[in-house]
C-alpha cells in the first residue's frame, strides 16, 4: 500500500518539480533510479526543454546507470529535433513607390483611381482633384419628331424633313465645369463584337459611339437623326453637332477619352445609333 502511494506521489509532483528546470541526461538517469516508468519518463522528456548529451560518451553513460533502450531512442530524437535551426524570417520587400495604394485601390474597387475596377459604365474624371469619378447615367431618347413637313410639302419636296431624337428634359443631371473633360469607358465585354450588353447594350469600344451636342427645345434636348427630301434620303447625326474625341485602349475593355477640341457650354450626349441609348451630360 506504502509503495503504490508513493508511486503516485511521484507520479504527480516529480514533472512539477522536472518543469523547473531543463531536462538533461542526469536528470533522465534520476528518474529511471526513483522507479518511474518508461512510458512516463519519455512523456516527461518529449514535453521538457532539454539539452541532451548524445555523444558516445553520454550513451554509454545512460546505458550504465540503468536507462533502457527505448528510452535513449527517444533522448537520441529530441536532441535531433531541438538542434534544428530555425529558419529566419525574412520580412516582405517594400512595395514599389505608390504600389500599395494602387494595389488596395483595385482590391477595394475605388472609384477615385481610374486604374481600379469599375462597373460598366461611361465615367467623368473631371472634377477637381481628390474629387470622385462621376458616372453618366443612361437615357433612353426617342425617335418621333420630324420637322420641316410643311416645308417639304409647299416645295414639292424639295425641302427636307428632319428626324430628330429627343430627350425628356432641358438638362442633363451630370454637370462638367471643366473645357477639356476626360472620360473613362469600361465595358463588360472586352472584346471586338456583340456584348452581352446590361449597361453599353452590345457595345466594346468607345469607336462605336458618337458624341453628340443637343438642341434645348422648352422642356427636351433634341438631335437630327435623318434627313429625307424627294431626292433621297440620309441616315445618322449631323456633323455640325458633332464633337470628336480620341481614345486610348487602357486594359482589355478599358479605354481613356479625350475631346479634340475645348467643350463648349451646352448640352451633350455618348450616342450609339443602333440603341435609344445616350449617356447625357452638360457643360455650364
Amino acid at each position: 500500500m506504502r509503495i503504490s502511494i508513493l508511486v503516485v506521489v511521484s507520479l504527480i509532483f516529480c514533472p512539477l518539480l522536472i518543469a523547473q528546470q531543463s531536462m538533461s541526461n542526469d536528470s533522465v538517469i534520476k528518474l529511471v533510479k526513483a522507479g518511474l516508468s518508461d512510458d512516463l519518463i519519455i512523456s516527461t522528456i518529449n514535453s521538457q526543454a532539454g539539452k541532451y548529451n548524445t555523444s558516445t560518451d553520454g550513451l554509454i553513460a545512460l546505458k550504465t546507470a540503468g536507462v533502457s533502450d527505448r528510452v535513449v531512442t527517444v533522448i537520441v530524437a529530441k536532441a535531433a529535433t531541438d538542434a534544428q535551426p530555425v529558419a529566419p524570417t525574412v520580412p516582405p520587400l517594400p512595395p514599389m513607390p505608390g504600389a500599395a495604394s494602387a494595389t488596395a485601390d483595385q482590391a477595394s474597387g475605388n472609384p477615385d483611381d481610374p486604374a481600379a475596377p469599375h462597373e460598366a459604365g461611361i465615367y467623368n474624371d473631371s472634377a477637381p482633384a481628390g474629387s470622385k469619378m462621376t458616372i453618366l447615367e443612361p437615357s433612353i431618347y426617342t425617335q418621333g419628331k420630324t420637322g420641316g413637313v410643311f416645308a417639304s410639302a409647299m416645295s414639292y419636296g424639295i425641302a427636307k424633313i428632319k428626324v430628330k431624337a429627343v430627350i425628356r428634359g432641358a438638362h442633363s443631371n451630370e454637370r462638367i465645369n471643366s473645357e477639356n473633360p476626360i472620360f473613362y469607358f469600361y465595358f463588360e465585354k472586352q472584346s471586338a463584337g456583340l456584348s452581352y450588353g446590361s449597361i453599353f447594350g452590345g457595345t466594346s469600344s468607345p469607336n462605336e459611339y458618337t458624341l453628340l451636342k443637343f438642341d434645348v427645345k422648352g422642356n427636351t434636348r433634341e438631335t437630327q437623326t435623318a434627313s429625307a427630301n424627294a431626292f433621297g434620303a440620309t441616315s445618322g447625326t449631323d456633323d455640325k453637332v458633332t464633337t470628336g474625341f480620341t481614345f486610348t485602349k487602357l486594359r482589355s475593355g478599358v479605354y481613356k477619352v479625350i475631346l479634340s477640341a475645348p467643350l463648349q457650354p451646352g448640352e451633350y450626349g455618348f450616342v450609339v445609333s443602333a440603341y435609344s441609348k445616350v449617356f447625357d451630360f452638360g457643360k455650364d
